[in-house]
């Protein structure tokens, strides 16, 4: 039985949404509130190609370990909001090691003319010094 997830159509509903979506584990729910996105690397790059964009969602899907995330802030413009979030993905992984990575984004989403937010930005480490790959 497959589930679906729906849109958010309050931008306060974005990181819920992503939540739920990442917990899934299935990349493939992530995407649909990334569209026509930006997701920043962590090594600073703008990845823009769909199919980037899911090889590093699937990169922290792979982690097998839920993420946990809260809003701290959420600033409307019209159609655009800024959504800083505090996450973090937490656990013992496959391989039975302790594993924590945590940030605080600095997101943008854009409501689309369905009335439903998506990401515009998805900059997951907001103004973390980036390190080279």
């Amino acid at each position: 039985m497959s589930e679906s997830y729906s849109l958010p159509t309050e931008p306060e509903g974005v990181i819920p949404s992503l939540v739920e979506r990442f917990n899934s584990g299935r990349v493939s729910e992530m995407m649909t509130l990334y569209e026509g996105a930006v997701l920043i690397s962590d090594d600073g790059r703008t990845v823009t190609d769909r199919t980037e964009i899911e090889a590093e969602l699937e990169q922290d899907l792979s982690l097998g370990l839920p993420l946990k995330a809260k809003a701290r802030h959420v600033f409307v413009a019209g159609d655009i909001a800024e959504i800083v979030v505090d996450w973090a993905i937490d656990g013992t992984g496959s391989d039975g090691r302790h594993l924590h990575v945590a940030g605080t984004a600095s997101d943008v989403a854009r409501r689309g003319a369905d009335g439903r937010w998506r990401y515009l930005i998805d900059n997951r480490l907001g103004t973390a010094v980036r390190q080279p790959a």
